[in-house]
């Protein structure tokens, strides 16, 4: 991990609920993620992974619980308000436009522009240049210019061109939401490399996902929900790969598990 120097979590949520209705999705669920951190939100279907999320990049409100950012407490009341304060979420399928070029992706909703006299046109040179620079530091060597059209583009070119440009514009906080699913093995190793290379940046990491050994590879830590509950967190290495599984399986922490801990 590369928060050396970050003695405070950039994010910290502080005994988060959420009820739909009388369904209580999330039951006081603390989190936190620190600058240069890769943290790994895993459990299983149901366990409350994106319900979380949605209350961090502003689709939900919380029933209950405090939000801290930077150590400042702060309120998230929209997805603009999360992507302002430099919180970006990239989906295994959505945050591309397959009709558009890469270029018209990588500044969608941020185009700059050109004045042509009277007229404000968006200024595709800049444009076209500066999305040349967001391919190359994702590392895309081959088969996509910035007037590419992203329906033709591979799963792992456009979770490529997705996080690219998460690094362009600065996020502080990048939420990977399933980012391999449906990719092959060398797409998937380039997402790997994509989010340490996000740890270098110092961005914090917020890693969602099912394949359990993906992300026991790639996290600093990793934190369990069960049915809305935070059941466990473990630093990288305090646990094996097998007594994740288990956890996750069963749904509780195995009592030589417990007993380790309290003797640590």
């Amino acid at each position: 991990m590369s928060n050396k120097g970050n003695d405070k979590p950039l994010v910290k949520m502080v005994d988060i609920e959420k009820r739909f209705g009388s369904v209580q999705a999330l039951k006081g669920v603390d989190f936190e993620v620190y600058p240069g951190e890769v943290v790994g939100l895993v459990g299983d279907n149901g366990a409350g992974k994106s319900t979380l999320m949605r209350i961090l990049t502003g689709i939900y409100h919380p029933s209950r619980g405090d939000i801290y950012f930077r150590g400042e407490k702060v309120l998230i009341d929209s997805p603009k308000k999360a992507r302002d304060m430099g919180i970006e979420v990239v989906h295994q399928g959505f945050g591309l436009l397959d009709s558009m070029t890469v270029a018209r992706n990588v500044f969608l909703a941020s185009e700059p522009l050109i004045k042509v006299g009277p007229v404000k046109l968006l200024d595709m040179e800049k444009m076209n240049m500066e999305t040349r620079k967001v391919i190359e530091h994702a590392g895309i060597r081959t088969g996509v210019e910035p007037d590419s059209i992203v329906q033709y583009l591979s799963g792992g070119q456009r979770q490529a061109v997705k996080i690219g440009r998460a690094i362009y514009f600065k996020a502080e906080v990048v939420i990977l939401d399933e980012p391999t699913i449906a990719l092959s093995i060398r797409e998937k190793d380039h997402v790997g490399e994509l989010v340490n290379d996000l740890r270098k940046h110092n961005v914090a990491v917020i890693y969602i996902s099912h394949d359990l050994e993906e992300v026991y590879e790639l996290a600093d830590k990793i934190t369990i929900l069960d049915v809305g509950e935070k059941l466990a967190e473990y630093k990288r290495g305090e646990v094996s790969l097998e007594v994740l599984y288990d956890i996750i399986r069963e749904g509780r922490i195995p009592p030589d598990i417990k007993q380790q801990n309290k003797k640590e």
